[in-house]
């Protein structure tokens, strides 16, 4: 067994304490609000505990673990333990402090502790590396949501919308996973390039085209569940946004009848919403754009899904 190791990150962020312990306690806002973050899927989850799968971005590749935490809200203190730790890591656990200033603001402190497969010095600095790039893309996340002076409920937001499905479910899923060919089956893409060099672990870059007829490039990583759910966040987004995440899910409502949903949520840039939306806008203007543009995105990708069935002839 390899020796154990321990890293600690320190951020003083001029917010709250509890804010900031909400914003990491909130593991469905991860992936729009923190960089390396791709996907979080619950497993289970209470008020005081939760247990989940994690996919993110670790040294420029898509990894995944399984996570146990404990939420102490009352001492500010959130403690992890991975059940399953994706290699280099052969074990990891650590937590998430929040110490109250004089001044007001807070002193985040990050640790972990750590075991590797093996104690050969290029695998401990890959993990040193690792560890310092994401604790610090982190932290700095935390600091930039929490320190704009809104709640953050005005500046990240989620949304959901449903459509029922003429074919299966599973056939739902395949027209959103080839998405190699959505040039030519949707309206609003006018290019689409799809890489997948890991089973299940896509790259999608492409060009939509606004109803103002405005084009926009955005490139996004997704990770693929067949036939269940794809998740993607989005690493080149429009100027109005600072993070942007998703998931479409394929199944059954609860009479049994198959239906897609798709999930967005989204982390507002403030300062950018009266150069993008005009002088007059504010965060309510910018969360009412955006809900009406992706979610008719969204929706009329998944209303094409719905009649994959009925037009697989032609497409």
């Amino acid at each position: 067994m390899t020796s154990p190791h321990r890293t600690e990150h320190t951020r003083v962020v001029a917010a709250p304490p509890d804010a900031l312990y909400g914003l990491v306690a909130d593991t469905t806002r991860w992936p729009a609000v923190f960089g390396p973050s791709v996907h979080v899927d619950h497993l289970e989850r209470d008020d005081r505990s939760e247990r989940f799968e994690i996919w993110a971005q670790v040294n420029g590749r898509v990894v995944s673990w399984v996570s146990r935490r404990l939420l102490d809200p009352a001492r500010r203190y959130i403690a992890f333990r991975q059940e399953r730790s994706a290699p280099p890591f052969a074990s990891m656990s650590g937590g998430w402090l929040f110490r109250a200033l004089p001044d007001g603001g807070t002193e985040v402190v990050l640790r972990h502790r750590f075991t590797t497969v093996d104690d050969e010095p290029d695998t401990l600095a890959a993990v040193h590396r690792a560890l310092d790039r994401n604790s610090a893309e982190e932290l700095a996340a935390l600091a930039r949501i929490a320190e704009l002076g809104h709640p953050v409920e005005d500046v990240v937001f989620s949304f959901t919308d449903t459509v029922p499905l003429t074919g299966t479910a599973a056939e739902a899923y395949d027209f959103v996973n080839r998405a190699d060919l959505w040039a030519e089956r949707l309206p609003h893409v006018a290019r689409a390039e799809l890489t997948e060099e890991v089973p299940g672990v896509q790259t999608l870059e492409m060009d939509t085209v606004t109803a103002d007829g405005s084009s926009h490039r955005t490139r996004s990583v997704r990770v693929c569940r067949a036939p269940h759910w794809i998740a993607y966040k989005q690493l080149k987004m429009p100027r109005l946004l600072t993070g942007h995440s998703g998931l479409w899910t394929f199944g059954e409502d609860a009479e049994g009848r198959p239906v897609a949903v798709s999930r967005h949520t989204v982390a507002v840039d403030p300062a950018a919403v009266r150069d993008v939306l005009g002088p007059d806008a504010g965060l309510a203007e910018a969360r009412a754009y955006l809900r009406e543009a992706l979610g008719r995105n969204s929706m009329t990708t998944m209303r094409y899904a719905a009649g994959r069935t009925e037009e697989s002839v032609a497409g």
